[in-house]
């Protein structure tokens, strides 16, 4: 192998991280206007999502999950039991509520929709593993699939933890 390319290797590998810095997570756009669709249908899924997220998940209000959970709701998350009750005994274990706000707390990258589809994603700052002065953004994004005006189904990038 030519000594350059081996050196060209060695300096690459060395300051990959500085060559291929990430750029920040930003928002694509207001949550207002996140929220439209030239479709109505399609509108009315997002803000039904939306509202889910604000009022029960960031809220903590557990007595509206008959409002937005559909009686067959089936999860993916592999840390969450599938149905309303493993949805409801997850999230009592931390959820307080809380007064409910217009917006989203955390911040919303996208809110996309597509036929019964809603994927909406997040900005998350999270510590730099290698230099804990540090911190990175990266995304994450939950998925529902929307049946007769209620959340029938979800799925995310959850892994399995440790107890």
């Amino acid at each position: 192998m030519n000594k350059n390319l081996i050196t060209f290797s060695i300096v690459t590998i060395l300051f990959s991280n500085s060559i291929f810095a990430q750029l920040p997570v930003v928002p694509l756009a207001s949550q207002k206007t996140l929220l439209q669709s030239n479709d109505p249908k399609l509108a009315a899924n997002k803000k039904l999502v939306y509202d889910c997220w604000r009022e029960i998940l960031e809220g903590g209000h557990l007595e509206l999950v008959d409002k937005y959970l559909a009686e067959t709701y089936m999860q993916h998350n592999p840390t969450v039991a599938t149905g309303k009750k493993g949805f409801v005994e997850l999230f009592s274990k931390f959820a307080k509520p809380q007064p409910i706000v217009d917006t989203i707390k955390a911040t919303v990258v996208a809110i996309v929709a597509e036929g019964d589809l809603v994927v909406i994603s997040f900005a998350a700052k999270l510590p730099e593993p290698t230099d804990s002065t540090k911190t990175y953004t990266t995304t994450w994004s939950d998925m529902f699939r929307i049946e007769n005006g209620k959340l029938a189904e979800h799925w995310d990038g959850a892994q399995k933890m440790k107890n």
